[in-house]
């Protein structure tokens, strides 16, 4: 896998583990379309990548990834047909996500939002620091949360927690997140990546066919879901694109203000 020309992520290798890290910390790795498409591009390549048996994903800076990025939802509002390419593109990113077959390991160093969240979840093993917040806000900013959030919420949580969070947007803990279940593994900040490190050495020490084919099995129903419930959520998300409140939204947080829905 050639790194050279990736511009908004950054590699190191240690041994038959691949660190990636999501690298615009002055956006607090929020995802603009340079970004999002990296990433495509990203689990493309990645998954066919023999060199790496282990993949941790993680952020640079103090975030993982504050989610999607707010000048880009402003182009959304202003430009509102570029969104009826989104749903496809969410759809297929989810899907190549959960077939890369390599385990992932999500570190959570910091906030992980909206698309960020998502992404962390969706791994296969998950580590946050204890005062890293995790959330899924896309009601804050008047958006229906269908990239993937409507799908991992539930499964690792129960439906009652999950529409808790969903429905309001509210930020859970590193700490709480493990408590509950939504992470595997929450740890002081300044113990992350020693965790993170010997998890992942276990796992890249192991049998890597076993490793991986059991992920694939577990991933059945995983992806069954998904490719079912992204079509809703995407379909709505697109919908909730062209509301007023979602505008509003978009416009008070560019304001540093609290945005003043009308329910429309």
């Amino acid at each position: 896998m050639n790194f050279d020309d990736f511009r908004c992520m950054s590699f190191r290798r240690d041994g038959r583990v691949l660190h990636a890290t999501l690298a615009r910390p002055d956006s607090l790795n929020a995802f603009d379309d340079a970004m999002y498409h990296e990433f495509e591009r990203f689990v493309f390549e990645v998954a066919r990548d023999d060199a790496s048996h282990v993949i941790v994903l993680s952020g640079a800076g103090k975030a993982f990834s504050a989610g999607g990025d707010i000048e880009q939802m402003q182009l959304l509002v202003d430009e509102p047909q570029r969104m009826y390419t989104e749903p496809g593109a969410a759809k297929r990113l989810i899907n190549n996500f959960l077939d890369i077959p390599q385990p992932v390991i999500a570190k959570i160093n910091g906030a992980a939002m909206g698309l960020g969240a998502t992404l962390a979840l969706f791994c296969d093993i998950s580590f946050a620091a204890n005062h890293a917040k995790i959330a899924d806000p896309h009601v804050k900013v008047g958006f229906v949360a269908g990239d993937g959030g409507a799908v991992i919420w539930p499964q690792l949580i129960g439906y009652a927690r999950a529409k808790q969070y969903l429905l309001t947007g509210d930020a859970i803990t590193g700490d709480e997140a493990a408590k509950i279940g939504l992470v595997n593994f929450a740890h002081p900040a300044e113990e992350l990546d020693a965790a993170v490190d010997v998890f992942a050495q276990r796992l890249a020490n192991g049998a890597r066919r076993a490793v991986q084919w059991t992920k694939a099995t577990i991933n059945v129903g995983l992806k069954q879901l998904a490719a079912s419930t992204m079509d809703a959520g995407m379909a709505y998300e697109t919908l909730s694109n062209h509301t007023r409140d979602h505008a509003e939204a978009v416009a008070a947080f560019r304001a540093r203000r609290a945005p003043d829905f009308g329910g429309n």
